[in-house]
């Protein structure tokens, strides 16, 4: 177990809830407590019991339903209110009530959002800091303080915003977080802040900073080098407006870059499946470029880059990917030499080191096939299936089609239908089908699953999950050369992307439709003929 020199204090639940689109269930966000209690952070603050009814059902079902085994629960919630005493305060009594080990109190510490927004004194502002949090300790509660718009107040008075920590310190505050709540502060800046404040008032320091500038993880790592001990930060760096610091880039910097142990446990190796975990409970899609769990954090494309990391792969890579659970990936495109073939190749399971005349052959087929408008690097299973014609000398597939087509009718009352047939050859056998869909590659995917289905039962299973269409560079309008980028998956859940390009969006996507199929018996373990 850490000791209680340094803190990691999630506010995904509560902050990070504030994001535009974003709406948790209480189930949802038990769900997501769970993955963070397995990252090892220290505190999960649950939201703000007494004023939400989603929030205070959270921590009602917590109590019962949430086994923690690094984390304690945090719950967020006011100072009470001006002419009120904390004990009578509603809100303060329901954070007593909500049973959370800690408490964070949010605070006024810019002197005009005390006049203008709570409209109340200075002094008043400060008696509703030490009141609320002298009420709450002597309940047996820890209590943090935010100090909202921090440094906006210190640039407009700064002895008042010191006044603000002292106040709630004397008070028996375990820790005051400094919050950058605009997000607008610069790192060299906020660090001369931050280690005046250490300086002058004597208190517990953490760091609360929002994104709007692109420094949220920057400002953050600058405060613990300013003296900070207690970082906040959200899941995937969730949160209103830009969002709040990414957390995971937060705890990342500050382990394996500074050599400063924060997390409880090996969770860090779990870093990248618990980021994605958790945007499939948000239904927020992962940023693919996001530092350290991103899909493309360790993806390579630049032919130079592939003839270095043949040698070493550190020689572009910053950390390691398995120490926060992910994978390097070669990307083969027209920017892909010989040794980004040869990697790739590697990557899918393929030694081609032996042979140079294959990875000419590849090579220079992708960089043609690229130049009429493919992308393999967003469609794996279409270059498997390149590399293994290449290698086997001839395509190679499962099924030979004859012919296919499609109709689409509209009818009297206005329905839209589509029928479509295909016949090929599986097995030595000749097959003739039809499916009907809601659209023309709906029908054609039903028709080729009939035609295959008896001699391949395991495609039952195969799913389409996505599909993309991209108007490409020629001819205008209708005419233009359209690309389909088609994403599958089995039982098993995995999942591959296949690619088809022509003038025809019909014919693009039946290519795309036709690969994914063929890799989905790969993939079965079926060997083609």
């Amino acid at each position: 177990m850490l000791d209680d020199q340094f803190h990691v204090y999630d506010t995904t639940l509560r902050d990070g809830a504030q994001q535009e689109g974003l709406n948790l269930t209480v189930a949802d966000k038990l769900v997501i407590a769970r993955h963070l209690d397995r990252l090892g952070v220290g505190f999960i603050e649950g939201g703000w019991p007494g004023a939400i009814p989603k929030d205070t059902e959270f921590f009602r079902r917590a109590q019962t339903e949430l086994d923690l085994r690094h984390a304690t629960l945090a719950a967020f919630g006011a100072t009470r209110k001006a002419g009120v005493a904390a004990a009578h305060d509603p809100q303060v009594a329901a954070l007593r009530e909500s049973r959370a080990p800690v408490v964070t109190l949010v605070a006024k510490s810019h002197d005009r959002h005390v006049e203008l927004a709570l409209r109340t004194t200075l002094e008043e502002n400060l008696a509703m800091i030490a009141d609320t949090v002298r009420h709450l300790r002597a309940e047996g509660q820890r209590v943090f303080l935010d100090a909202e718009h921090f440094f906006d107040g210190y640039r407009s008075n700064p002895a008042y915003a010191i006044e603000c920590l002292r106040a709630a310190a004397e008070a028996g505050a375990d820790v005051i977080a400094l919050c950058d709540t605009n997000g607008g502060m610069m790192p060299t800046e906020l660090g001369d802040i931050v280690h005046a404040v250490a300086e002058r008032s004597g208190a517990r320091l953490g760091i609360h900073c929002h994104d709007d500038t692109g420094c949220g993880v920057a400002n953050t790592l600058v405060a613990v080098e300013a003296g900070v001990t207690h970082v906040q930060g959200t899941a995937n760096g969730y949160g209103e407006r830009s969002g709040n610091a990414n957390l995971f880039s937060v705890v990342a910097g500050l382990q394996l870059k500074k050599g400063k142990r924060v997390l409880d446990g090996e969770g860090i190796r779990e870093m990248t499946r618990i980021a994605h975990a958790i945007s499939e409970v948000t239904n927020v899609t992962p940023h693919t470029h996001q530092p350290y769990v991103g899909l493309s954090a360790f993806a390579h494309k630049a032919g130079l880059h592939a003839s270095a990391i043949r040698v070493d792969p550190m020689l572009y890579q910053h950390i390691d990917p398995a120490l926060v659970g992910n994978d390097m990936r070669m990307l083969v495109s027209d920017m892909a030499g010989r040794a980004s073939i040869e990697l790739k190749g590697r990557e899918l399971g393929f030694d081609l080191s032996g042979d140079k005349e294959v990875i000419g052959r590849v090579t220079d087929k992708v960089k043609e096939l690229e130049a009429h408008g493919y992308s393999f690097e967003a469609a794996d299973a279409s270059f498997e299936l390149l590399l293994r014609d290449e290698l086997a000398g001839e395509r190679k597939r499962h099924f030979t089609v004859e012919s296919w087509r499609v109709i689409v009718e509209r009818r009297e009352d206005g329905a839209v239908t589509s029928e479509a047939t295909v016949r090929l050859t599986a097995k030595g056998e000749r097959v003739v089908a039809v499916g009907e869909g809601n659209g023309p590659v709906n029908a054609l995917d039903r028709a080729l699953r009939a035609a295959l289905e008896q001699t391949f039962p395991e495609l039952a299973t195969l799913e389409l999950t996505d599909f993309k269409v991209r108007i490409l560079e020629g001819s205008s309008g209708t005419g233009a050369i359209t690309r389909v980028l088609i994403e599958s998956s089995n039982a098993e859940g995995e999942t591959w992307s296949t690619v088809g390009v022509d003038e025809n969006v019909i014919s693009a996507s039946w290519h795309a439709l036709e690969e994914a199929v063929s890799y989905g018996l790969l993939r079965a373990g079926r060997v083609p003929d």
